[in-house]
């Protein structure tokens, strides 16, 4: 029984949520270009210096009309977070 609990236990410790919103949507019409951007923090408190608006990821992916926007947020054990903003047009 100690055994099955331990499992159990290890598995959910190691689980990752990761959940993609939309946050915008405009009438340009759907393009075939893709930009990110993203940054990481440690609980919640120390981030990377990383740059996840939305300017950055509409320059990564060389977009000039943008048609979508979504976020992207993924935490591992309530310590390591990962957000992306994901950003389509032409």
């Amino acid at each position: 029984m100690k055994k099955l609990f331990f499992t159990a236990a290890l598995a959910l410790s190691l689980a990752s949520c990761s959940v993609t919103v939309p946050v915008n949507a405009t009438s340009n019409p759907v393009g075939s270009k893709v930009g990110s951007a993203a940054t990481t923090s440690i609980f919640g408190l120390f981030f990377d210096g990383g740059d996840a608006s939305i300017k950055t990821a509409a320059k990564k992916g060389g977009i000039t009309k943008i048609s979508t926007v979504d976020f992207k947020a993924t935490n591992y054990l309530f310590i390591v977070g990962m957000y992306e903003t994901i950003v389509t047009g032409e």
